[in-house]
């Protein structure tokens, strides 16, 4: 997990290269968005922990798999 700080410090996964960029994944699913590797950061344990609680809500709603 990452912390983009160009976008009001979204937390998402990391995806893969492209180009200049980095992919980013929101953790509950949906668009990939791109950010310069520069403006991603480690996530605090708070942030963390709220994507994690996020994501498994998201799964016990069958938002995803």
């Amino acid at each position: 997990m990452l912390v983009d700080t160009s976008r009001r410090d979204r937390v998402g996964e990391f995806r893969g290269v492209a180009g200049p960029y980095w992919s980013l994944r929101p953790v509950c699913g949906g668009a990939e968005w791109e950010v310069e590797p520069g403006s991603v950061r480690e996530p605090s344990p708070i942030e963390r922990l709220r994507a994690e609680i996020s994501r498994c809500n998201a799964r016990s709603e069958g938002r995803i798999l």
